[in-house]
């Protein structure tokens, strides 16, 4: 694929574990959470943490090549052609000539992460806590999480060139 740069993959995907040590930090709102989510201490301490991390970095991995489709535009006309450029018409090669670069800033991307964690995250993830019965704290707490990270994840995958 054109636009698939494997590092800023990567580095999107370390950034959600970043963003997460900070912003469940005690000092930030990881009390808060611990409270909200009915955790403890030992609770918290008590798993599993290479598997928890590992998974966390998959998942994170995941949600890069979804802010890629979603933040990088050409990609749409790349699909057009079945993801192939080689294979193209020339009017592909002449359209990417004069739009390949365009929307491509870091504020671009973390435009389109921002409106992926309001219009995906936050529904999702606030449908679960009130079927969970949780308050709307802890609504706010875990979906301004992933708010702020896919704005990072956005900004990174899309002005990483």
């Amino acid at each position: 694929m054109d636009y698939l740069n494997p590092i800023a993959l990567l580095v999107a995907a370390v950034s959600a574990l970043v963003v997460g040590f900070i912003w469940y930090n005690p000092k930030v709102f990881g009390n808060a959470w611990m409270r909200e989510a009915g955790m403890t201490d030992e609770q918290v301490k008590g798993g599993n943490m290479a598997k928890i991390f590992i998974m966390a970095f998959i998942f994170a991995f995941l949600l890069a090549m979804t802010m890629m489709q979603m933040s990088i535009h050409q990609t749409g006309a790349l699909s057009l052609i079945g993801g192939d450029s080689t294979q193209a018409l020339p009017s592909y090669a002449a359209f990417m000539a004069d739009y390949g670069d365009h929307f491509r800033t870091f504020k671009h991307g973390a435009l389109h992460g921002v409106f992926a964690g309001v219009f995906v995250a936050l529904p999702i993830l606030g449908t679960n806590a009130l079927f969970e019965r949780k308050s709307a704290k802890y609504i706010f707490i875990n979906a301004g999480y992933w708010i702020v990270t896919l704005g990072v994840m956005g900004a990174i995958i899309c002005g990483w060139k």
